[in-house]
């Protein structure tokens, strides 16, 4: 082990060598505005020609490729399990023979409820090759939530003819109490007590349909592929119809914008969950679309779940990596300590990526450095937006564009309208990566889109230059969160988080702004249980009652408030008073979603009385204040 001589506070001169370099399209856009105020920006290239069918390009690969590996997790002999294009494409067939014979459709398609495993691939590929609609579920639904609320709310929503779990002990609970009596089960390993199931092995014996080539040869672009489940950070969850062409059109998208992947077959390790848009669609559609490799990786960036990561990138040397930033925030140690792991994560590395809220400067310049310490140049971290009901990819920065905060362009294919909306710029967005709509919810679906088909996403942005927009677009929030103090000030909820938290960093992960109708602004901090050992190493890993009660966290938060108070520009942007949550947010009461994503409404609601703590008259013990 070896210790790097820069840290993050000498951050900043890694920003004078060259960035390693990759192809990459030209975002050019067009611009036309119109008297209103709306802006409508259009890429200047159009998207390239894509198949019809996801499962076209696993027939390319398994007929260019037949023996590359197309996915890999980890064995039970601690080595890897490895299933080539051609063994994927072959297993895929014999289960799509026998999906077709059950009567399977949208209205009753199969529900994976168990999370990324090559088996979960090899149901969600037969369906795909039968033009059944398959919807993963957070497993979260079914182990983590003690009352299955959503899971017996998707349940009633899908009504499924299927479903599909890879440990029947496991699940046994959540299927008994929440999968009706006369809906087939199939499990990979395990049991389900007092039910019958079928086993998977049991499916990859059936003969091949004589129809099956017909059958697949049929499925159109607008055949669903899959239901993709919103978070339900705002209520319930809403089942998001995904279209072949959306799949297809999207990864054509991605591809011709990070052309580098056409340079070289990606391998990426990977655990973003595939219930989940960046996971489910953009990373496995980017390894099949280019004839890649992906290794699962079933670490988490969390104290218990990081070492797993970290063995499975001493093996695994990614050439593009993806993460949410509390996964980069977990890694960064490691990096910084172990010089053969750097080596072998940096070494053929052409990019990094990441979504689900913003990366703060200390990790991005912490990479940096170490990235430059490694291989002389900077390896390029690119982010963009996107949702679920945009296949996701819409938005992207560039190399030399990219900073945190940026999304950048709309890429081709895509249109993006902005509409004035409260003093901000409202971004809504067309093309054929745009959902239909929700499943059984035409009065959602009608909500979602404006009378000219533009899919409203609640997002706000703003210029980089407003005489330019070529210098692309920075992330203003989300138009839902921002609220009117009592002065009637508007508080712009989104940048003043990422702000906070950025200088807060590294104890803050998240932050709750409160004030509705108060006098001043206030902060419920989510803490980062990592960054809070970076101040005392003593505390004890995973505590959070121990870190939000620590004298040494206090102080280093109290110092750090200060801080940015004194960067203050207004009422709108002053925070004096926080308390350090010390007990978790909830999933049941929707506070955050199982990828972790903070609900800054659901919080809000369900923490009145702390609230009303903070705005007391005297400072109550657990309040700092500036």
């Amino acid at each position: 082990m070896s210790a790097v001589a820069k840290t993050s506070d000498q951050a900043g001169s890694a920003a004078t060598h060259p960035l390693r370099p990759i192809s990459y399209s030209d975002p050019a856009v067009s611009v036309e505005r119109r008297d209103d105020g709306t802006i409508y920006l259009r890429p200047v290239n159009t998207i390239g020609d894509y198949p019809t069918r996801v499962t076209d390009y696993l027939h390319h690969w398994a007929k260019e490729t037949p023996d590359r590996v197309f996915m890999a997790e980890r064995g039970d002999d601690d080595g890897w399990r490895e299933v080539t294009y051609a063994q994927m494409l072959d297993a895929t067939r014999r289960i799509a023979s026998g999906l077709l014979a059950r009567n399977l459709s949208p209205e009753r398609p199969i529900v994976i409820l168990s999370g990324n495993s090559v088996d979960h691939a090899l149901v969600a590929f037969g369906a795909l090759y039968a033009g059944i609609p398959f919807a993963p579920v957070s497993p979260a639904y079914s182990l983590v939530s003690k009352d299955y609320g959503k899971l017996n709310y998707l349940m009633k929503l899908l009504t499924p003819g299927l479903v599909f779990v890879d440990d029947g002990d496991a699940f046994a609970d959540a299927i008994r109490l929440n999968v009706p009596a006369d809906v087939e089960v199939v499990v990979s390993n395990g049991a389900l007590a007092d039910r019958g199931g079928t086993t998977l092995s049991e499916l990859l014996r059936t003969p091949e349909a004589a129809d099956l080539d017909a059958v697949n040869q049929a499925i159109g672009p607008d055949t669903i592929a899959k239901f993709l489940l919103t978070s339900g950070s705002t209520g319930n969850p809403k089942a998001v119809i995904n279209t072949q062409r959306m799949m297809c059109a999207n990864q054509i998208m991605l591809r011709d914008t990070l052309a580098f992947l056409k340079d070289e077959p990606p391998v990426i390790i990977d655990w973003l969950p595939w219930n989940h848009t960046f996971g489910g669609n953009h990373n496995i559609g980017l390894t099949l679309f280019n004839g890649g490799s992906m290794y699962l990786d079933e670490g988490k960036p969390t104290p218990a779940g990081i070492a797993e990561t970290i063995r499975n990138l001493r093996e695994i040397s990614p050439t593009v990596y993806f993460n949410v930033p509390k996964g980069y925030e977990s890694l960064l140690p490691y990096l910084r300590e172990d010089a053969q792991l750097r080596e072998k994560f940096f070494s053929r590395l052409h990019a990094m990526f990441f979504s689900g809220a913003a990366l703060s400067t200390y990790v991005w310049n912490s990479l940096d450095e170490l990235s430059v310490q490694t291989t002389s140049k900077r390896v390029p971290m690119l982010t963009g937006l996107g949702a679920t009901e945009t296949s996701p990819f819409f938005m992207c920065v560039t190399p030399l564009t990219s900073r945190s905060g940026h999304v950048g362009l709309p890429v081709s294919g895509n249109d993006a309208k902005l509409v004035p909306n409260n003093g901000k710029m409202e971004v809504r967005a067309k093309g054929p990566n745009v959902t239909p709509g929700y499943w059984r919810q035409p009065d959602l679906t009608a909500k979602a889109f404006d009378e000219e088909g533009y899919y409203i996403f609640g997002d706000a942005l703003k210029a980089v230059d407003p005489e330019d927009f070529a210098a692309g677009f920075d992330f203003d929030g989300r138009i839902s969160e921002d609220f009117k103090l009592g002065s009637g000030t508007w508080v712009s909820v989104g940048p003043l988080r990422a702000r906070f938290v950025g200088t807060c960093a590294p104890l803050v992960r998240d932050v709750v702004i409160a004030g509705i109708n108060r006098d001043e602004l206030a902060a419920l901090v989510v803490l980062d249980l990592d960054g809070c050992r970076v101040i005392n190493p003593d505390l004890p890993p995973g505590d959070l009652v121990a870190a939000a009660h620590d004298p040494m966290v206090r102080d280093a938060f109290r110092e750090r408030l200060g801080r940015f108070m004194a960067s203050a520009t207004g009422s709108s942007t002053r925070i004096a008073k926080a308390v350090l949550l010390d007990t978790p947010l909830s999933i049941d009461k929707g506070e955050v979603t199982d990828k972790g994503s903070l609900n800054q409404r659901a919080v809000l609601e369900h923490r009145v009385a702390l609230i009303d703590d903070i705005y007391a008259g005297e400072v109550r013990a657990k309040v700092i204040s500036v």
